[in-house]
């Protein structure tokens, strides 16, 4: 026998609390025929009648009140189900994985925790930390459903949305003469150790900072190359070289430490909103805009 459909039993269920096929086909905008044939076939199909015509209409027998109680919860679960695709269709409930990067942390999350509980109350939202490193591989992988990176990933595959920007910096040791000026000719930094950071794709040439001091015919040799910002820090406090950083480095810098801007040169690195662009989720226009409300933001 062929299990009974969502549309039996909820034709079984109204005959049930209506104690009438006239009634209850009235209810369900139907003929009382037609009715009654599907009430039939779904007792052939159970084996049992589920009704019997009593003087004050149909009275439903044991086994139909067997049916009746786990009919409705189906019904209802089946419901709840529609809704809750019809949620996730609508981005108004799911589940958002947000990678961050940790020179973002201070700057963004505090502001974007609260733009994304006003904007979707509903949807389930967890932090996941990134690094330049291993930001493609979260992305690609889905361990995260949406990344916040600076500099932009350019990578086949990852959709890409500028939200912000920051400018670059001079990141110098506090006892370095550099630091007694108020702002540092480019030209100044020649022939100095530059802490670099991983390059887009490995290519130097992608690089934003690697582009200014191109565009302004300074040279500076890598002292060493880092993954993080953090770690660039650090080894400026080790007297390894000076870092090009954007301003949101600032928030975790050490005492010893301190950024200066450049002088006459208005240089930025983009933040971007990055996510795999096979990833078709109602969710990632309304991210978005809670995202650049949060970078907007004093």
């Amino acid at each position: 026998m062929a299990t009974p459909d969502l549309r039996s039993l909820r034709y079984f269920v109204a005959v049930a609390e209506e104690r009438s096929v006239g009634k209850a086909a009235r209810r369900l905008n139907m003929a009382q025929p037609p009715l009654s044939v599907h009430i039939k076939n779904l007792e052939a199909a159970i084996g049992a009648p589920l009704f019997r015509r009593a003087a004050r209409g149909m009275e439903i027998t044991d086994a139909g009140n067997a049916l009746f109680q786990r009919a409705k919860e189906a019904l209802l679960l089946a419901n709840e189900g529609f809704d809750a695709a019809r949620a996730v269709g609508s981005g108004s409930r799911g589940r958002l994985a947000v990678g961050t990067m940790v020179v973002l942390s201070y700057l963004v999350l505090p502001r974007l925790e609260n733009e994304l509980r006003l904007r979707l109350p509903d949807v389930e939202i967890q932090y996941v930390e990134l690094n330049a490193v291993n930001n493609v591989k979260a992305i690609t992988d889905s361990d995260v459903s949406v990344a916040i990176c600076i500099p932009p990933i350019a990578k086949p595959g990852i959709a890409v949305e500028r939200i912000g920007s920051q400018p670059l910096l001079l990141a110098v040791r506090s006892d370095s003469p550099l630091a007694r000026m108020s702002s540092i000719p480019l030209a100044r930094l020649s022939g100095m150790p530059l802490i670099g950071l991983p390059v887009p794709e490995g290519d130097v040439d992608k690089s934003v900072v690697t582009s200014m001091l191109r565009r302004h015919e300074v040279n500076m040799p890598i002292a060493l190359r880092v993954e993080t910002m953090v770690s660039a820090l650090a080894l400026v406090l080790a007297g390894k070289g000076v870092a090009i950083l954007p301003a949101c480095a600032q928030i975790g810098r050490p005492p010893g430490v301190v950024f200066r801007p450049f002088r006459g040169i208005d240089a930025t690195m983009d933040i971007a909103a990055c996510w795999r662009s096979d990833w078709d989720s109602p969710l990632i226009k309304p991210f978005l805009a809670c995202a650049r409300a949060a970078l907007r933001r004093p």
